[in-house]
């Protein structure tokens, strides 16, 4: 007799192979179900002759099916034991009322065979990215329908600034099988970075071949990601692979990411070239190693500062992060300059100030660098803050952004801005 398959020469037979077959479990699993609801309906059932045999140390209850007819058998005896030298005690009348009081056993036994396939099915699909639906939503876990299972996806792995509305469709990522309140579960992500690679590989057949790798991603989920990546061959352009013909195939990972903004940089050897590319679109830049910090001193025109820092310091975290260095950003007509890791937890601790002037900022609610610029009377207003922490704060905050930091790139002169500026003039 086949593992997979028991010989269907009965109906008994017959139906379970077809329960088997569309739970996606082994015939063996749904026999050895039967078996143990039949024990427990016998212990429910005839409670005195089950306490008779357990009494005896040495006996145990077994049930026993033939497997081709469906007729099974009560008995008492030992572990091992083969079933011609069992004693059989099966009660009268045992197969109708067996069949009332096991079916909700052999059922819960089916569902949890069922489950545990189907998280071993998974378990080997860990990295991948997968097309879901938004099925429901349970409490703050959001349970997406991924195939022959559900997937859960508790808050830390969702994007901010997305909305999962039942029964749109998603790309997530099969990210562990984790433990829930309601036991193992196959956790999905909208937010590892893993997912940005696993889309560029489902988009751009190059990645997915091999020819060009993805070697490093820096991703603020929801915003912005920096995707470095490398040619394996001869004759391949990375960059251009994923970006595609008119930006096809990096427009559709961004539009699986709802709009999430993506760099999309050659890989280098050289650190130098590499942070060169990663703080794009900033140029002019000039890096050098420190040799009193573990950091890289990056020297940035002024009228590129604004670029290489980015809006809320986005630019120079993602990149230190993509690098995996510590960056000094300097002007090179202001200084001091701003250090940044790149696992920064507010945008307040690119400012390198004290722990403890730190904490009572985030404990005022003022954890970026606008709303310090916003209202520098909330600042007095913080006790614990002496006029020397007030003046460092203030110092660092000027020093870290600029007056034009904000400020829209203007358009070059070949820009349609500026050509239709030119055009009214002309009118004029």
């Amino acid at each position: 007799m086949d593992n997979n398959q028991l010989t269907a020469r009965t109906e008994f037979a017959a139906a379970i192979n077809q329960i088997a077959s569309e739970r996606g479990i082994s015939p063996k699993i749904v026999i050895e179900a039967i078996k143990q609801a039949l024990v427990a309906s016998f212990k429910k059932d005839f409670p005195a002759l089950a306490q008779e045999v357990e009494e005896d140390e040495t006996k145990i209850i077994i049930a026993d099916i033939d497997e081709e007819e469906g007729e099974f058998r009560i008995y008492k005896g030992e572990v091992g034991q083969k079933t011609k030298d069992l004693e059989d005690i099966t009660p009268p009348g045992f197969g109708r009322i067996a069949a009332q009081t096991a079916k909700q056993v052999i059922l819960q036994q089916i569902r949890e065979a069922e489950k545990t396939s189907i998280l071993d099915e998974y378990q080997e699909k860990i990295g991948e990215v997968i097309n879901g639906m938004v099925q429901r939503m349970d409490g703050k876990n959001v349970i997406v329908d991924i195939g022959r299972g559900q997937g859960v996806m508790p808050p830390e792995e969702q994007v901010g600034n997305e909305y999962y509305k039942l029964n749109s469709r998603i790309s997530v990522l099969i990210k562990e099988i984790g433990e829930t309140t309601r036991g193992e579960a196959v956790i999905v992500s909208r937010q590892d970075p893993k997912l940005v690679e696993g889309l560029f590989k489902r988009e751009v057949p190059e990645v997915g071949a091999g020819s060009v790798v993805v070697k490093a991603i820096a991703r603020e989920a929801g915003s912005r990601s920096k995707v470095a990546v490398e040619s394996t061959q001869d004759g391949v352009d990375p960059v251009g692979s994923c970006v595609g013909q008119k930006g096809v195939r990096v427009q559709a990972v961004i539009n699986e990411l709802n709009g999430e903004k993506i760099d999309i940089i050659q890989y280098s050897q050289d650190q130098n070239k590499f942070i060169a590319a990663a703080l794009a679109p900033a140029d002019g830049l000039s890096i050098k190693k420190s040799e009193e910090a573990d950091e890289f001193i990056v020297t940035v025109p002024h009228d590129q500062l604004s670029l290489a820092i980015g809006r809320g310091g986005q630019n120079v975290k993602l990149a230190a992060k993509l690098v995996g260095v510590r960056l000094k950003i300097v002007s090179d007509q202001t200084d001091p300059g701003i250090t940044v890791t790149g696992d920064e937890e507010y945008e307040i601790d690119q400012l390198g100030l004290p722990k403890k002037v730190r904490n009572l900022l985030i404990e005022a609610g003022l954890t970026k660098i606008e709303d310090i610029l916003s209202d520098q009377n909330k600042l007095s207003e913080i006790k614990g803050l002496g006029p020397k922490s007030l003046e460092k704060i203030k110092e660092q905050v000027l020093a870290y952004k600029p007056p034009e930091y904000d400020a829209e790139p203007q358009p070059k002169a070949d820009e349609p801005a500026a050509q239709e500026e030119k055009s009214n003039e002309e009118e004029k």
